[in-house]
C-alpha cells in the first residue's frame, strides 16, 4: 500500500492554469456557481475544498474539454503530473435536435446564445426534455485519477472542477459542449433553424475554404455575406428617391416585441440558482420553506 502522506508537498509548476479568483467562492455566472452546487449537493464540499489551494496555486498543468469527457494533468509532489479524467454521458443527438428548435423557436433566446449568454431558463428547458443540464447524481460523473489517494474525488480532481467551473464562466458553450454540442454545431442549427422558420436565405459561417476550391457540388464556393445591420435595414430604400421616403425612412424594418419572451419555468428556478442561504440566516432549512412558499404563491399548473 502507497504511503501517500510521505509525498509533501506539491512540486511548484510555472505556466500553470492559475483560478482567477484569489480568495472567496469560485465561479461567477449562475451556471458555473450551479455546477459547483450541485457537486457540493452530492456531499462533495469538503473534497472540494482540497483542491482549491491547487486551482489557486496553478497546479492543473493542462486542462480539455471534449463531448462527454473532460482531460487535465495536475502537478502534485511526484516528478510526473498526475493524469485525471471526468466522463459525463453526452445528450444524444435526438434530445440536442428538441433542444435546438425549442431554442430557435424564440429569436429573444437565440440572441442570448449568439451573443455568448447562456439563458437562465436553460436548465429548465433540459429537465423538461428529460435530460437535465447538470449531474443530477455523483454516479453519473466517472472520476478518474493516477494518484495514490483513494479518496474520490482526490484534491486533483477536486483542483480540475475548480478550473473547469471558471472555464465555464469564461465560455458558457464549453458546458455544452461537454454535454455533446460544440459552440460552433450549436449555433449553426440556430441559424439553420431561424431560417428555416422565417424563409429567409441561411447566413453563412466561417468560411473554411478559398474562392477557388469547388464545393460538393463542383461550383465555385459563394463568399459574398447578405446585407447585415444598417446595410440590411436600408437595402429596400437603396433605389427610391430620398423624398419619396422621408415619411419611413425613421421606422424600424421589423416591429419588435413589447418585452422579450420567456420560457415557462418553474417557480423555485432562482432558489437552486443561487443555492443554500448562510447558516446565520436559516441555511438549506429556510430555503426548503421558501420553496415551498414559492410554489404555493405561484400561478397554478396549466
Amino acid at each position: 500500500m502507497s504511503d501517500f502522506a510521505d509525498y509533501g508537498r506539491p512540486r511548484r509548476v510555472d505556466g500553470g492554469l492559475r483560478a482567477r479568483s484569489a480568495r472567496g467562492a469560485i465561479g461567477r455566472s449562475w451556471w458555473s456557481r450551479r455546477f459547483l452546487e450541485v457537486l457540493e449537493s452530492f456531499a462533495l464540499g469538503t473534497r472540494l475544498t482540497r483542491g482549491r489551494s491547487y486551482a489557486r496555486a496553478g497546479q492543473v498543468v493542462r486542462l480539455a474539454i471534449a463531448p462527454g469527457l473532460v482531460s487535465a494533468a495536475v502537478q502534485g509532489s511526484r516528478p510526473q503530473p498526475y493524469e485525471v479524467s471526468i466522463a459525463l454521458t453526452p445528450f444524444p443527438a435526438r434530445l440536442w435536435s428538441r433542444v435546438e428548435r425549442e431554442l430557435a423557436g424564440q429569436a429573444f433566446f437565440s440572441a442570448r446564445l449568439l451573443a455568448g449568454d447562456l439563458p437562465d431558463e436553460l436548465e429548465e428547458l433540459f429537465a423538461a426534455a428529460g435530460a437535465p443540464l447538470f449531474p443530477t447524481g455523483v454516479t453519473e460523473l466517472k472520476q478518474r485519477c493516477s494518484c495514490p489517494d483513494f479518496a474520490v474525488p482526490c484534491k486533483h480532481l477536486a483542483a480540475t472542477f475548480y478550473l473547469l467551473a471558471e472555464a465555464f464562466d469564461e465560455d458558457p458553450f464549453e458546458l455544452l459542449h461537454w454535454r455533446g454540442r460544440s459552440r460552433a454545431e450549436l449555433l449553426d442549427r440556430l441559424r439553420a433553424l431561424r431560417a428555416e422558420a422565417t424563409g429567409a436565405p441561411v447566413p453563412p459561417g466561417p468560411v473554411t475554404a478559398s474562392p477557388a476550391d469547388p464545393d460538393v457540388a463542383g461550383s465555385p464556393v459563394d463568399t459574398v455575406a447578405p446585407p447585415a445591420g444598417a446595410a440590411r435595414a436600408l437595402a429596400g430604400l437603396s433605389a427610391t428617391p430620398l423624398a419619396e421616403a422621408v415619411d419611413r425612412f425613421w421606422l424600424p424594418p421589423v416591429p419588435l416585441p413589447d418585452r422579450p419572451p420567456r420560457l415557462a419555468t418553474g417557480p423555485d428556478l432562482l432558489l437552486r440558482q443561487l443555492g443554500p442561504p448562510a447558516p446565520a440566516i436559516g441555511g438549506p432549512g429556510l430555503l426548503e420553506r421558501l420553496r415551498r412558499a414559492y410554489r404555493a404563491l405561484g400561478p397554478p399548473d396549466r
